[in-house]
């Protein structure tokens, strides 16, 4: 179904074939990436691309955050299209009237900048980018981790806010030129395969070896014209959960026609490769190997084929419980699946098809076309739809897809990210759903571990879920239906766009005052790096990959995302609780130093490396966290950021799950360190880490780090850390304290 080649390969006539090491680098230039990436570079040196992007895209529990960044940066107008949506805050109940002051706020500041504002439940932030963002040769950022566009030739980038900031402010994105993966696809879908079954084996295929981890997947070969745009599309949204950078397709007449009806046929250019085309290794699809998915809990990459699954399921369950049980923090509550077992057969206890991956048109029409004259069990099952778009959802209204899908028991809701990120349709305690969204991380669901809530939620394809909810919520695959697969033509139309999206790019009114609520507060003062920093540990997390759900949860969460210091206080409280208590007591020490006392507390730990008297004067006391591998996940940046308000300084880690991560961290002035692999990191909570010379050491680019741990019991051991690859902009960054002082300082 899926191999992967690890070695260079070049097209040809005939496909690929390995290539010789030295054609590499000038083969890499003839691939699609590296035209698109050539094209935005604004960098003389081939070693380090800067790139400028042609638009950005935000949602409602990321724009405001960024907008107040740069706002105390020194913002006075978006000098790019920046488009802000509103649908992930959109239907979240907590916190008052702070959801839709974030909107007006949001509605101010593009009257003020000149931006673009998508009204709540008008669209998801994706299918926005997609229907009115894209172009081919296109690069766009977003501050959402699934920022993909490349089946319609755009190159989009999920990053933290940080990144979005340098943009407004006229800077670039800086990267070493990326490795590229050919993504070779052939042959084509078997009748009740979905996008999401090809895109979970790719997943599966990928993740855990990080094999495709911070390069370019470029979708090439003969199995690409078999797939519809709309196909494309819900594999490309997916490539988010192998850790890739970015990702692009070849373009052909299909994608021509995609922007034809979207009222947009300028945008369309045919993107190949050149022949010659050389790649840093091959992921080969056969796409009529392909079979219906299931990813277990908890991650996209735990998965199997559902005919293996059945074949064999109280062993799959057996290794999936035990997966999931690392990664419960309570050890007073375990997943149980297998009681989802009735003679063999596995039943589900709710259904969502939703979001960015599975709410588009083609997914809504197969999935109609399968429940169309059944229907749903009435007992303990449930099962929602959420369209992607308001076109989306007029034209399933206007072919009557959308009364198939009623009649049969499921329940029509407006655009919504909230099933994929635990703020909508929560399933109840000890409960498993199946969705078509794109994550299933811990509490991606909504439960509450540390309060001995917890559901749990798989991800299927559209088809296959709507098989499982007409076989009475046992599990099925599409494969076994009978249904018409060939879809309607789809119409676009923009009628709703123009009548409620407020576009003010290139008309910012400077006089207009920004609508500030109640709770949208700015970022409190955060000082410069200083000459010494001394790190407690406040935080040991073991899990081999620590995603930003468990660094700040989703969900409950989000009404708090215009607010630095109410937001801090549920930082890895679903995998960390004591975390919070430990960390202000950290910056209370460090606060009264600040204030020109010397605290007995710090001075005593100093006193085991040096003169803690004189030491105190120039060394940081901040909080750190220890992780294996942090940082999978979404692009939000209140994961770093949080941190900082709470006077975290360091994370360490034997490598970052991402690279967007690591960049939040650095934009928010926290020390990326990293360990050589092998060596040990048996410390816990209250050990301190005593890094001298720190802030001349990131001044002058030194990597490897020479550090002392003083442990609880008074015993001090060498560490070596590592800060790599920072360049000048990351480096001034640190030194400053923070992106907004870094620009502070330079206005």
């Amino acid at each position: 179904m899926i191999e992967l080649i690890r070695h260079p390969v070049c097209l040809g006539p005939d496909g690929l074939h390995e290539a010789a090491p030295e054609t590499l680098a000038d083969g890499r230039k003839k691939t699609i990436s590296y035209g698109i990436l050539a094209a935005h570079d604004t960098s003389s040196d081939p070693s380090q691309l800067k790139l400028k992007f042609d638009s950005l895209i935000s949602h409602d529990i990321t724009y405001v955050g960024i907008i107040q960044t740069a706002r105390a940066s020194g913002l006075r107008e978006f000098p790019l299209p920046y488009i802000l949506t509103n649908c992930h805050n959109s239907l979240c109940a907590v916190g008052g009237t702070i959801n839709r002051d974030d909107h007006l706020f949001g509605m101010s500041a593009c009257e003020k900048y000149g931006g673009i504002f998508v009204p709540e439940n008008q669209s998801v932030i994706h299918s926005y980018a997609r229907e009115m963002l894209s172009g081919c040769g296109r690069m766009v950022l977003g501050s959402d981790s699934h920022t993909r566009y490349g089946a319609l030739g755009t190159l989009g980038v999920g990053e933290g806010g940080g990144e979005l900031v340098k943009q407004l402010l006229s800077r670039t994105y800086d990267i070493a030129p990326p490795q590229v993966i050919a993504v070779w696809l052939e042959g084509a879908p078997r009748h009740g395969v979905g996008p999401q079954d090809v895109a979970l084996a790719l997943v599966g295929a990928v993740f855990a070896n990080g094999f495709v981890k911070n390069k370019v997947l470029e979708f090439i070969g003969p199995g690409v014209e078999k797939l519809s745009v709309d196909f494309r599309n819900g594999i490309d949204v997916m490539t988010t959960e192998t850790t890739c950078l970015t990702s692009v397709w070849q373009t052909d007449e299909l994608v021509k026609e995609y922007f034809r009806i979207h009222g947009r046929p300028e945008e369309y250019r045919k993107l190949m490769p050149q022949q010659g085309a050389c790649y840093d290794g091959a992921v080969v699809v056969d796409l009529s190997a392909v079979e219906p998915m299931i990813a277990f809990p908890f991650h996209p990459s735990n998965v199997w084929s559902i005919r293996e699954f059945l074949e064999h399921p109280e062993d799959i369950l057996e290794e999936v419980e035990q997966k999931a049980q690392k990664q419960i923090a309570n050890p007073n509550l375990h997943l149980d699946l297998k009681s989802k077992l009735h003679n063999g057969r596995f039943r589900v206890e709710q259904a969502d098809i939703a979001g960015c991956s599975g709410g588009s048109f083609e997914n809504l029409v197969s999935a109609a076309r399968i429940m169309d004259g059944k229907s749903i069990p009435n007992e303990f099952f449930s099962m929602s739809i959420y369209p992607a778009s308001g076109p989306v959802l007029m034209e399933l209204l206007k072919t009557g897809y959308i009364q198939k899908l009623v009649s049969a028991g499921a329940i029509l809701k407006s655009a919504f990210c909230g099933p994929c990120f635990g703020a909508g349709d929560v399933p109840a305690n000890g409960t498993i759903a199946i969705r078509h969204t794109t994550r299933n991380f811990p509490n991606r669901e909504g439960s509450k571990p540390k309060e001995n809530q917890m559901a749990s939620v798989a991800l299927m394809d559209a088809r296959s879920i709507a098989a499982t909810a007409i076989n009475g919520g046992y599990l099925t695959p599409a494969t076994e239906v009978d249904y018409d697969d060939i879809m309607p033509m789809y119409h676009f139309d923009s009628e709703l766009y123009n009548k409620t999206v407020y576009n003010g790019f290139g008309k910012p009114r400077p006089e207009v005052e920004l609508r500030l609520g109640p709770n949208i507060t700015d970022w409190p003062a955060m000082i410069p790096l200083q000459k010494h920093a001394l790190l407690e540990v406040v935080s040991v997390i073991p899990d081999p990959v620590t995603t930003t759900d468990e660094l700040i949860p989703s969900g409950d969460t989000s009404s708090y995302r215009s607010n630095p210091i109410r937001m801090s206080d549920f930082t890895l409280s679903r995998r960390d609780p004591a975390y919070v208590g430990r960390a202000k007591a950290v910056a209370e020490i460090e606060a009264e130093r600040l204030g020109g006392d010397a605290p007995e507390k710090l001075t005593a730990i100093l006193d085991k490396v040096g003169d803690g008297s004189a030491l105190v004067k120039t060394t940081q006391f901040g909080s750190c966290v220890f992780a294996n591998k942090p940082g999978d996940g979404s692009a939000r940046e209140q994961a770093a950021s949080c941190q900082k308000v709470l006077g975290g300084f360091a994370n360490i880690c034997y490598e970052f799950a991402t690279k967007r991560y690591r960049s939040n961290c650095i934009n928010w002035g926290i020390l990326p360190f990293t360990l050589d692999a092998g060596t040990s990191f048996d410390y816990a909570p209250g050990d301190c880490v005593f890094v001298p010379g720190i802030r001349q050491a990131i001044e002058n680019g030194i990597e490897d780090i020479p550090a002392r741990v003083i442990r609880t019991d008074g015993a001090v051991e060498g560490l070596m850390l590592h800060v790599k690859g920072l360049t000048d902009d990351e480096k001034e960054i640190i030194l400053d304290g923070c992106l907004m002082n870094y620009y502070a300082k330079r206005n």
